[in-house]
């Protein structure tokens, strides 16, 4: 049976559209009181003194916390995901951060203190009336700075404020090749801070029962179980004494997986006060202290010889963690540097080295691609220099490098195993489809109207799936006449509701109106499993509830058996209906259900687990676009993406994925920047009258084709999708724009591509000239 479906449209878009969602503001208790938070107003001082009377005696003010008065509550902090160990075996030096600062902030918008009231607008009023002496200290905003020599120490374990030196491959064999090649392509370039701005701001509804000493917590999250994993540890509470609910999230983007220090605090003035306390933030405290992502500055090498072959790839990475590190930042800005390597190309040797620097500014993590669109990117944008200087093609001399399909599975040099892909033929189909050897004509064209037109490509690969637990448990239920689907990763606009109960449903062979699904139930089965981050859920997931549904099979043939008073060994499962095999005679899946519904569990139930494993999808984005010369405006015209992704579970939801993930690589490119001054700290692009958010009109609509490699790894045949968009987009973009600039003498830009920087840049060029 093919894992093809031809379904249109999601199941939970009527209630969605609709306005029934229900987000963490909806959820609301009897006699619940409202948090809010005082925070820095400064990126690095001594906190001399807090003086709380005022918010104590405001209005409607129950109470009044500050970090000294939860020093002893046994709060720790969460320590990072580790990646195997550093340059000369060393290990991540991690910072112990408090859920409210205690001597010293160290970026603004950190925690300080919190009121509870009765109402949230008595909450934040009380707040604003908190007073803090501080005493400044000297702010390090950038990896530069902070690791300039004699710079200001931010944490006293960590040294030179480095936290972490990370590398990979042969740094002698890498070095060797670079010496001997015909030519070396050297390259700066930077990936800027970005906010993850989830339309929906964050929150929390926390309850506490003092009869069962069980906590309830209604919290966007991406998957429970690791959510109530690390929140346990942060509060110092028994795990099995939390109950996750999964809601309606909206938006996630990596920052709904881990608990902030808010959540803590709010379990603990819970069973304090005896009062489900409630607390939602605003978009400015988002901007401020969601975890943002990239902050990358990367360098890279390409050694290649007289044909254009490319021998060996140098890279180095500054990571800007913050002034905090977040659970799988220092992870991903690691590990997949090294699971990339060289990308889809064929090289030598292979050697990257990843510093981690803390500084004054909001922790980063994980951000849709998490590493991968760096790592590709630098790549990418190597490969269009060595053809710039080389004179020849760009998709030409990308073909003549590409590891090829007959060489899958092909282990990298720096250790990765690609499962497989047919670069070539992606390479070959965005040709075709970008319309890519028409282009001069345009361009010509377009230069007769005073417009400077470039054609970028970005081929890439990445790693999807794994995860830190070693397994995901799923669950198929028979109830009341219907079907109950369970698993743990938690849908943020992915799809799971339509996905996953119509797999099931035509695994089994019943009607899909019978199947339902629920992620984190916290009164269903207690599964373990990874939440919904890197491209696996409908890859891992999907593929657990492949085994559960092949159980279940097993266990009904067995009961049609039973039924048909047969062997079970002769029955036979095809298109719903068992059937003694050579025999007419049958009984259908929903017949079998049926017969087991007076049992209590249905004899049917099931929960099964499929370990975690790994695919690595691909491919080939074209991008092409005009620039005003006189503005410095961009006009995106045509976006081609090519895509291995493996077997397409739900063609609308994969489009989907890959539409919303080339629209946020397109942001980041064009305007997406997250800027702080470099004197006092200060986030300047801390509302969306700063922060430039990609609109509708920025990209045509993707000209989007699948070029499809089934994965080995997975009986699915699935490589997983969320995030090749935005790694894919942000090499294509950029090089487009490059492709245009380098026609008006510009040889060195940065993103973000914004009219006024590009303006700039030409201007620069004009006078260079």
């Amino acid at each position: 049976m093919s894992d093809t479906t031809t379904f249109k449209g999601r199941r939970e878009d009527p209630r969605l559209v609709t306005g029934q969602g229900r987000f963490s503001n909806d959820w609301n208790l009897p006699g619940q009181v409202h948090a809010a938070f005082k925070r820095a107003d400064r990126a690095h001082a001594v906190i001399k003194a807090i003086d709380t009377s005022a918010a104590k005696a405001s209005p409607g003010v129950v109470a009044v916390l500050t970090g000294r008065d939860v020093a002893d509550a046994g709060f720790t902090t969460i320590p990072p995901i580790h990646p195997p160990p550093g340059r000369g075996g060393q290990s991540i030096l991690v910072p112990q951060r408090p859920v409210l600062a205690r001597e010293r902030v160290r970026f603004a918008g950190e925690e300080v203190a919190v009121v509870v009231a009765e109402t949230a607008a008595a909450a934040r009023d009380a707040a604003d009336l908190i007073e803090v002496d501080y005493e400044d200290l000297p702010v390090l905003i950038g990896v530069d700075n902070a690791m300039t020599a004699g710079a200001f120490v931010i944490h006293d374990n960590i040294p030179n404020n480095v936290c972490f030196d990370f590398e990979y491959g042969d740094e002698q064999k890498t070095a060797d090749a670079i010496a001997r090649a015909h030519g070396v392509v050297t390259l700066d370039a930077e990936s800027p801070r970005v906010a993850p701005t989830p339309l929906e701001v964050r929150g929390a509804l926390v309850c506490y029962d003092p009869a069962t000493d069980i906590f309830d917590i209604w919290c966007a999250n991406q998957g429970a179980p690791a959510f109530r994993h690390d929140l346990a540890l942060m509060a110092g509470v028994p795990e099995d004494r939390l109950r996750v609910r999964m809601l309606d999230i909206g938006g996630a983007f990596g920052a709904r997986t881990a608990p902030f220090p808010e959540y803590p605090v709010m379990l603990h003035l819970a069973r304090k006060l005896r009062r489900p306390v409630k607390w939602l933030s605003t978009r400015s405290e988002d901007f401020l202290t969601d975890n943002h992502g990239r902050a990358v500055s990367l360098r890279g090498e390409l050694a290649y010889d007289k044909r254009g072959k490319f021998l060996a790839l140098r890279t180095q990475w500054l990571c800007d963690s913050g002034a905090y590190l977040a659970p799988a930042g220092v992870l991903t800005n690691s590990i997949n540097g090294k699971f990339i390597g060289a990308g889809v190309y064929r090289v030598e040797a292979v050697y990257g080295r990843h510093k981690q620097v803390v500084t004054n500014t909001a922790p980063t993590n994980a951000y849709r691609g998490a590493g991968r669109p760096e790592a590709n990117y630098i790549v990418e944008r190597l490969v269009d220099e060595v053809a710039a200087k080389l004179k020849i093609d760009p998709l030409e001399l990308r073909r003549r490098n590409l590891i090829a399909k007959e060489q899958m599975p092909y282990k990298t040099p720096t250790g990765a195993k690609f499962d497989s892909g047919d670069f070539a033929g992606a390479l070959a189909k965005a040709k075709e489809l970008s319309d890519w050897d028409g282009f001069r004509a345009r361009r010509k064209a377009a230069r007769k109207q005073g417009k400077l037109r470039g054609i970028g490509c970005g081929m890439f690969i990445e790693p999807s799936g794994g995860g830190g637990i070693k397994k995901d448990e799923v669950a198929i239920l028979f109830e009341k006449g219907g079907i109950v689907i369970h698993n743990v990763a938690g849908p943020s606009g992915q799809g799971h509701e339509t996905v996953f109960p119509d797999l099931v449903a035509r695994w089994l062979g019943v009607p899909v109106e019978m199947v339902s699904g629920k992620s984190g139930d916290p009164d269903g089965p207690k599964l373990q499993g990874n939440p919904s981050v890197g491209s696996r859920s409908g890859m891992l997931q999907g593929s657990a509830f492949r085994v559960a549904a092949d159980i279940v099979i097993e266990k009904a043939k067995k009961l049609a058996a039973d039924a048909l008073e047969a062997h079970a060994e002769d029955i036979e499962f095809a298109d719903g209906v068992f059937t003694i095999a050579g025999t007419d005679r049958s009984i259908a899946m929903t017949q079998v259900i049926e017969r087991g519904a007076s049992a209590s569990p249905h004899p049917l139930d099931t929960i099964a687990e499929r370990g975690v494993s790994q695919a690595f999808p691909s491919g080939a984005h074209v991008v092409e676009l005009e620039i005003d010369a006189d503005t410095g405006a961009v006009d995106v015209l045509r976006y081609t993406a090519v895509d291995d992704i493996g077997n397409v579970l739900n063609q609308t939801l994969a489009d989907g994925q890959l539409a919303g993930g080339i629209m946020q690589g397109a942001g980041q490119v064009f305007g997406e920047y997250c800027q702080y001054d470099t004197t006092d700290g200060q986030l300047v692009t801390g509302s969306f009258m700063d922060y430039v958010m990609p609109r509708a009109h920025l990209l045509p609509p993707p000209h989007a084709a699948n070029h499809t490699v089934p994965s080995p790894n997975n009986p699915l045949g699935a490589k997983g999708v969320g995030e090749a968009g935005t790694t894919g987009a942000l090499p294509a973009c950029m090089n487009a724009v490059l492709d245009a600039l380098r026609s008006a003498g510009v040889t060195h830009f940065d993103m973000p591509a914004t009219p006024a920087r590009i303006w700039s840049a030409l201007a620069a060029a004009k006078k260079t000239d």
